[in-house]
């Protein structure tokens, strides 16, 4: 169990800060600035919020597949099938859009007033983006915490790339998915547990860091 567990928080915690890497900046970008095309980007990044896990791992399938677009490629520059790697790749592809956009809503929902206030002050454009950062703080902590906890609870597509081999991918939810198809309810109950327990204590994390560190400021 401690290594499935210390499995699921590897890869979803890899995926979680590929993400937020990515995904914050572009978010902010999005909520800061409009350019051609931001509405269709727009429209693509909540239809990736949406988007079944099951066709990102199938996506993700063909991708790192020999016999795919990449072919020889995934042995050197992509990560192959049926690893962490690629069990990483799938869950960053899935909660990108949910860090993006949820990052994206929050600056979107700063009053557009002190933008103009700022500038007037005499605030330098860094100045300003910091600024409103700031203040979309508690959104962008929302955008973290939500995107971990669907990383924690995938299942389809981690199970399509990853193959839940023993002792090689198999993750919380692919060991819950297994020990249920066996009949093993109590071991299956268990596991449910554990995986609670973890998105409890690191939500409570979240949220202990949010009320000491961002809400005082």
């Amino acid at each position: 169990m401690l290594e499935i567990a210390g499995l699921s928080l590897r890869v979803s915690g890899t995926a979680l800060a590929i993400s937020v890497l990515l995904g914050v900046p572009l978010g902010a970008a999005l909520g800061l600035r409009r350019f051609p095309g931001w509405s269709f980007l727009r429209l693509m990044l909540y239809t990736g919020m949406g988007l079944p896990p099951v066709v990102v791992g199938l996506f993700v399938y063909v991708l790192l597949s020999r016999s795919g677009p990449l072919g020889s490629l995934n042995a050197v520059i992509i990560p192959r099938l049926f690893t962490p790697a690629a069990m990483i790749t799938a869950q960053a592809l899935i909660i990108f859009p949910i860090v993006t956009g949820f990052t994206m809503a929050a600056l979107l929902g700063v009053d557009p007033m002190l933008r103009q206030q700022l500038l007037s002050l005499g605030a330098t454009p860094w100045q300003v983006t910091l600024t409103l950062l700031v203040e979309a703080r508690a959104g962008i902590a929302a955008a973290v915490a939500a995107g971990l906890g669907r990383a924690l609870a995938e299942v389809g597509a981690v199970m399509i790339v990853g193959g839940n081999i023993a002792g090689e991918t198999r993750v919380l939810t692919t060991a819950i998915v297994l020990e249920t198809s066996k009949g093993n309810f109590d071991m299956a109950i268990a596991l449910g547990i554990i995986l609670l327990a973890m998105a409890l204590v690191i939500n409570f994390v979240i949220l202990q860091l949010e009320e000491r560190f961002i809400r005082p400021l």
